[in-house]
């Protein structure tokens, strides 16, 4: 029996041991197999599954979307041609005026004193034409009993009185215009957008009294990108929304300025109403501007465009094909070559790598 217990011992401490070694193998097992898998990733060969559509033929828009703004056709900004005290200010922001109204008058006493001056000078002068008048018609009548040399002054006294006449006459006129510059009327029928002086205020020519625009007219003035400063055109339609409106009205592009703003690289675009529109200056407008209208043409997600090509299922497989699009700022975008009608298009070039096993849902 004693010499039994030692076998007994070592067996137990042999069942112990393994006991111990065996989670630790199972773990090494697993971390083998963990790393194998991460090297060899067998998930990344399988079929992807991706967002597909099929080519076809379908009407397509080309559509520039800008933001502008209501202003008037035809507007002058009213400025007086003499500087003076604002006497009389008859008009509010707001009224109607016709053309030739009474828009403003400037104190004219001063003027008029002027005019006064120059009409007595005036008068001066004619009283000395008539007077050298009546010596040339005496010393014509005396004939041979008056010196050649007398009858030649009076002759030159004449054109002397004569040419003060015409001055005198200028000045008058001079005077009288400078005087009518004292009033203002309108030179056009319109309502006054802008009043920006107030009666008894000094002004001079630089002063800017008010906005006069013909409501009646009224157009959408607008920015374009110098990106397709070249696709816009005068005639082209287009779809406005006033800002507050659900409704669009049609319009189309009636300006496009042959100078593009080298400081904001913009380009000035002027848009019609089809039909008259009553809207405050100065509101928002939505604009789109048809640059391109295709009866049937092929269109491609935005997204599934990769740099010049896209992706095609072909039996399975994610195929690149080179294409040629018309670059825009929208959504779809116009392919000209390299798309057939009939292919399997993957909506997101992303997802995907050429030669990748790819299914549909």
């Amino acid at each position: 029996m004693p010499a039994l217990r030692p076998e007994a011992q070592t067996s137990g401490t042999q069942g112990r041991s393994a006991r111990r070694i065996w989670p630790w193998a199972a773990a090494l097992v697993l971390a083998g197999a963990g790393i194998a898998g991460f090297y060899l990733q067998p998930w990344i060969n399988g079929p992807v599954a991706v967002a597909v559509e099929t080519v076809e033929l379908a009407p397509a828009t080309r559509v520039l979307a800008v933001n502008g703004r209501i202003a008037a056709l035809h507007s002058v900004d009213i400025r007086a041609l003499v500087g003076g005290t604002l006497r009389d200010l008859p008009l509010a922001e707001g009224d109607n005026v016709q053309q030739g109204d009474v828009l403003a008058r400037i104190d004219a006493a001063n003027q008029q004193a002027i005019l006064r001056q120059a009409v007595a000078g005036l008068d001066a002068a004619l009283v000395a034409e008539a007077r050298a008048r009546d010596a040339l018609e005496r010393a014509v009548a005396l004939g041979p009993n008056i010196a050649r040399t007398e009858r030649d002054a009076a002759e030159r006294a004449l054109l002397t009185a004569a040419q003060e006449v015409a001055r005198a006459t200028a000045q008058v006129d001079q005077a009288q215009v400078q005087l009518d510059n004292h009033t203002l009327q309108a030179p056009m029928a319109g309502t006054v957008l802008a009043l920006n002086v107030e009666p008894g205020q000094t002004i001079d020519p630089a002063t800017v009294l008010m906005t006069l625009a013909d409501l009646e007219r009224l157009i959408v003035e607008t920015d374009v990108d110098e990106a397709y400063a070249t696709q816009i055109r005068a005639g082209q339609p287009a779809v406005l929304q006033l800002s507050g409106e659900s409704a669009t009205r049609p319009g189309h592009v009636r300006y496009v300025s042959q100078r593009v703003d080298s400081g904001t690289g913009g380009l000035a675009v002027e848009l019609s109403f089809d039909a008259p529109v009553r809207a405050p200056v100065g509101l928002t407008v939505t604009t789109n501007i048809v640059v391109d209208e295709r009866r049937a043409a092929i269109t491609a997600p935005r997204a599934a465009i990769d740099g010049d090509g896209v992706f095609v299922v072909i039996d399975g497989i994610a195929t690149r094909r080179p294409v040629t699009v018309i670059d825009w700022p929208a959504a779809r975008l116009i392919v000209t070559e390299g798309l057939e009608v009939g292919d399997v298009l993957i909506a997101d070039a992303a997802v995907v790598t050429d030669g990748q096993a790819v299914t549909v849902p």
